[in-house]
């Protein structure tokens, strides 16, 4: 008889973790519980155990942990939760679901709202603003046997994750507790103010990467990734609207990500020099120095800005050496080289230069192309890939105006219903189009004739008189007039400084040598021809 009863109660404890093993969850202390009343069911030893009727047997509670414990409708929420993350991978497509969606957890269901959990900060802030939309339309589809209707989704840090630094003690005494949370709180307000103006779009997963601007991607990435500082300074530079900006955002949400005790400092040239004149306004600049002197990475984005500006620019330097100095790293981006930017102090210039220096070169047509296709996918919008072709083509200046372009397209489809075809997208996009074709950069033209002559492109702002630099910088700047709508005064401050005398003097002598000189002539026709393509 008692053979019986416990093969009964064998049979009882196979079946409920045959249970937990083919649902993926682990037999909590209640199901153990419920098994034991079973087993003691089977076997007639309730009688005989008074207190057998007292033990815990729960369906759909929930631990001291706010987790979902291992009940039926647990299990169901699970299902409904994996049949959304499908319908997301399919929308939204492989990279984006595995990045930001694939990490969530569901944590519980109630009242309509949705509540999801995520071990970090940059996830929860992406899926908060770009996903949690979407997440909610199809959970009401999905968890429609479950919940009526789901009017808000929710995402929060795992608990654990939240101001906690990783050489935290687990245990504290009360007083001290309370003073490191205190210090924490103060420490992340000041992090969100020195990170203002940071856009949560611009990170490393969604850069695009070609050739072009590979060299600048790898060393962000490295500078980001390293605990050490590998290069100091980190100099990015190119023409407007080929990602610096972008790769600087990324850094910084990168740092923040992977090491929240560094004290990251991220603005504009332009933010810097308007702190600066407060701090001399207010007589503050002790506040100043201190708060500039005390970051673990200072970021300055298009440095160009404080050319000419010279009190802004000696105490930059002063901030500069201290920061290298003392082992801090330095990230500074510039649309030109360090060594070609104008009204810049020489010592700064030097500066700028000591460390890692990378260029982003405009996109070609492979890249543009990749931005566009990659766009399409987060904005969730069908474009045919012969639009998507017909932009990369005709739209060369920027990557900025590339995705205009697109918004536009795909603001129109949604609104107006019709399918989007190359006609119905040059039509509307006529304006940038024109636009487009006329526009040429005086960097575009100094860069390509400076290739083409075997210069370097600083030689075009440099006093050098010999012929062998003369004649291609007369040359830039006769195509910068015929070919922009540029005045001379204009031009020759985009030379160097030039007086528009100089500029005029230019145009005249390449008019006659193109008219007098078949190699000069050729030589122009072929450089105008690469530059209006």
């Amino acid at each position: 008889m008692l053979d019986k009863k416990i093969g009964n109660v064998c049979s009882a404890l196979k079946r409920v973790s045959g249970i937990a093993i083919a649902s993926g969850v682990t037999t909590s202390k209640e199901k153990i519980n419920a098994t034991l009343v079973e087993a003691r069911l089977m076997s007639g030893d309730m009688s005989n155990n008074p207190d057998a009727a007292a033990l815990p047997f729960s369906h759909g509670s929930k631990n001291s942990d706010d987790k979902l414990t291992t009940s039926t409708g647990d299990i169901d929420l699970q299902a409904c939760w994996g049949r959304v993350n499908q319908r997301m991978r399919k929308d939204i497509g492989d990279a984006a679901w595995r990045h930001w969606i694939k990490p969530l957890r569901i944590s519980r269901l109630k009242e309509g709202t949705l509540t999801l959990e995520v071990d970090s900060t940059l996830a929860r802030e992406r899926v908060s603003s770009q996903y949690a939309d979407r997440l909610r339309v199809i959970s009401c589809a999905e968890f429609g046997n479950v919940s009526p209707s789901i009017h808000h989704v929710e995402v929060r840090l795992a608990a654990g994750r939240q101001l906690t630094p990783s050489n935290q003690p687990h245990r504290l005494s009360g007083q001290r507790a309370s003073t490191q949370s205190a210090a924490l709180a103060t420490s992340s307000a000041a992090s969100d103010d020195l990170m203002a103006g940071l856009d949560p779009r611009y990170t490393f997963a969604n850069f695009v990467v070609g050739k072009p601007n590979e060299l600048a991607f790898a060393v962000a990435r490295r500078t980001a990734e390293s605990e050490r500082v590998s290069f100091n300074p980190l100099f990015l530079y190119g023409g407007v609207g080929l990602g610096k900006t972008h790769l600087m955002h990324a850094i910084a949400w990168q740092i923040r990500e992977q090491s929240p005790g560094r004290k990251v400092m991220y603005l504009s040239a332009e933010k810097f020099m308007y702190r600066f004149v407060r701090a001399l306004r207010f007589r503050d600049t002790m506040s100043f120095k201190e708060q500039f002197r005390s970051v673990d990475v200072l970021m300055i984005d298009d440095v160009q800005f404080i050319s000419g500006k010279e009190s802004t620019q000696d105490e930059f330097f002063h901030t500069f050496n201290a920061l290298v100095e003392g082992g801090r790293q330095v990230i500074v981006s510039a649309d030109k080289s360090p060594t070609d930017l104008e009204g810049m102090e020489e010592r700064l210039r030097s500066r700028l230069g000591w460390g890692m220096v990378a260029d982003i070169h405009p996109a070609d047509y492979e890249l543009r192309l990749g931005i566009l296709q990659a766009k399409a996918e987060q904005m969730q919008v069908r474009i045919p890939d012969k639009v998507l072709e017909f932009l990369a083509h005709r739209i060369a200046s920027n990557v900025r105006e590339l995705e205009g372009a697109l918004n536009r397209i795909a603001a129109h489809a949604m609104l107006i219903g019709r399918e989007i075809t190359i006609e119905s997208a040059a039509d509307l996009l006529s304006d940038l189009l024109r636009a487009s074709s006329r526009q040429i950069s005086i960097d575009a033209i100094q860069n390509r004739v400076a290739s083409h002559y075997g210069v370097r492109v600083a030689e075009m702002f440099s006093p050098r008189r010999a012929r062998n630099i003369a004649r291609p910088r007369q040359v830039a700047m006769f195509l910068a007039k015929n070919l922009t709508s540029l005045s001379y005064p204009e031009i020759g401050r985009q030379f160097g400084g030039r007086d528009h005398t100089t500029v005029m003097h230019a145009v005249r002598t390449i008019e006659g040598l193109v008219n007098s000189d078949q190699v000069v002539a050729e030589d122009v026709q072929l450089l105008k021809s690469l530059l209006s393509a």
